[in-house]
């Protein structure tokens, strides 16, 4: 077994490379990986419409702004949590090489005992929490929905070995499981009055029932067991990932934490239903392309060139889908908010352009740290989230105070693109994947965004901000986009890479 960081471990304790198997051909690598992300992009865009239409339902017509917030205040500090509780050794699910069966049970045995401990100190902690977030009655919701800490750490070793082995479509109907009764309840609680809690019980429900998802389709990763020679290498290679996810959670949510303590709940309602909008493109596309791009990245980590290459694609496929829906999100933040969730929300709009723009910024940064962590750039990854955090609380804090939520919007984007992209476009250089690579990748779609958001802005002048003149301005500029990218076709499905290397290839065989 090998880590990421190419450590080795004890031999006499771990098991070595199973016989007759040398791992995929890259075409049948590029099949699953293609197949695997159709199905994670199918599965990600309906489970998101899904709750897409359940937040409007909410919005609209159950809670108001501030309980919103309390909502916001428990969901962060769980995901916060989750980014720690298993201690980062789920992801040696995906990564070490050998017979999985092997080393799942001590994983499955130390998640389950880290996140038991991380909900115990939160129950206790819990009311002290609440408070220094600006948020007292939040303590109840933090306890109930952080029972979802203990689910996740007994989930992590089948869910770990389905995305191994690139099962994404027993994933979608797990992950569909989790959202039909996580939303039914949450939606009955809601109508019968139980504001925030709703939530909390809903969380739950449908994570108890991912769980049970998880045990039949891979009831074998479902063993406890310890090895402590397997344990300590486990957490040598867990540890400083857990650290890196905790300061990359930390970096999307510490913005919740000041809104929330500084400005009060019904700000950070508004505040959280903007941010949740921005995070629409990340979640559908960059959400999707995560299930499987740390798995394909770490079958090409061997192969510099091969990695490079790969990297620059999923880079272009994902900014050249993301770009349109950011921009009309952007652009028609006021209309779109008033249209979906009613003019009671309307102040959330003057956020929304800032976030679209940090959005875009986090689908980047988010494969970049899948392909760093890949490579073993482990350390590289935890300074980096450490400077962007650093580098980022003050900011907040400041803008908050001299310009509410529209100031936190706007710090967020200034720490991200003038300190945070250039660091990770320097750390990718390192890896081996070039600065030409990543321009190469998002030059077109950049362009189509500007060309896409100067037509919406003459549209909307001509058309006004009715629904059927949105739904025209919207139309027309995902066209306007559509033949801006056009030239990018080619290196987005990778033909122009096999022309050319048939085109040296033919040279070459001639020259012989």
């Amino acid at each position: 077994m090998t880590l990421a960081s190419d450590e080795p471990i004890d031999q006499a304790q771990e098991p070595p490379e199973r016989p007759g198997e040398p791992g995929p051909a890259p075409a049948s690598l590029g099949k699953q990986v293609r197949s695997a992300a159709r199905w994670s992009l199918i599965n990600t865009m309906v489970m998101r419409l899904g709750n897409f239409a359940t937040g409007i339902i909410l919005a609209r017509y159950v809670l108001d702004p501030a309980t919103w917030g309390v909502y916001g205040i428990a969901q962060t500090v769980l995901l916060v949590l989750l980014s720690a509780n298993e201690l980062g050794v789920g992801l040696a699910i995906v990564r070490w090489d050998g017979d999985v069966r092997r080393f799942a049970p001590t994983v499955l045995s130390l998640s389950t005992i880290s996140s038991s401990l991380l909900y115990l100190v939160l129950f206790v902690a819990a009311p002290t929490v609440g408070g220094m977030l600006g948020s007292p009655q939040a303590s109840g919701v933090l306890r109930v929905m952080c029972l979802c800490l203990i689910l996740d750490g007994l989930s992590q070793v089948p869910a770990g070995f389905l995305t191994r082995e690139f099962a994404q479509r027993q994933r979608m109907v797990i992950d569909a499981l989790n959202f039909v009764l996580s939303t039914a309840t949450t939606l009955v609680l809601a109508f019968a009055g139980m504001g925030a809690m709703a939530f909390a019980w809903g969380a739950v429900v449908g994570n108890v029932a991912a769980l049970i998802g998880f045990w039949i389709a891979a009831p074998h990763m479902m063993r406890f067991g310890w090895n402590p020679d397997q344990a300590r290498a486990l957490l040598r290679f867990g540890l400083p990932l857990a650290g890196a996810s905790l300061l990359a959670l930390g970096v999307v949510n510490v913005d919740t934490l000041v809104v929330g303590s500084t400005l009060g709940n019904v700000s950070l309602g508004f505040y959280v239903l903007a941010f949740n909008m921005s995070g629409w493109p990340v979640r559908i596309i960059s959400e999707a392309a995560r299930r499987v791009s740390f798995a394909g990245f770490s079958r090409l980590a061997e192969s510099p060139e091969a990695l490079a290459k790969g990297f620059s694609r999923a880079l272009g496929v994902l900014v050249t889908g993301t770009v349109p829906l950011c921009v009309l999100l952007a652009v028609l933040a006021g209309p779109v908010i008033d249209l979906v969730y009613g003019d009671k929300w309307s102040p959330a709009a003057a956020a929304l352009p800032w976030l679209m723009v940090l959005g875009l910024a986090r689908i980047g940064c988010e494969l970049a740290y899948d392909c760093l962590v890949a490579i073993g750039r482990r350390r590289l990854l935890i300074m980096v989230q450490g400077l962007w955090l650093v580098a980022l609380v003050p900011v907040l804090i400041v803008a908050a105070r001299v310009h509410g939520i529209v100031g936190v919007s706007e710090g967020h984007v200034l720490v991200a693109g003038g300190l945070v992209v250039p660091v990770f476009v320097l750390a990718l250089r390192r890896g081996g994947i070039s600065i030409g690579s990543i321009v190469r990748a998002c030059s077109w779609p950049f362009f189509g965004g500007a060309v896409m958001a100067l037509s919406i802005l003459l549209l909307e002048h001509a058309l006004g901000h009715g629904k059927i003149a949105l739904v025209v301005i919207g139309a027309a500029a995902m066209v306007v986009y559509a033949v801006c990218v056009l030239p990018s076709l080619g290196f987005l499905r990778g033909t122009t890479a096999a022309r050319k290397g048939g085109r040296h290839g033919g040279k070459h065989r001639k020259s012989r």
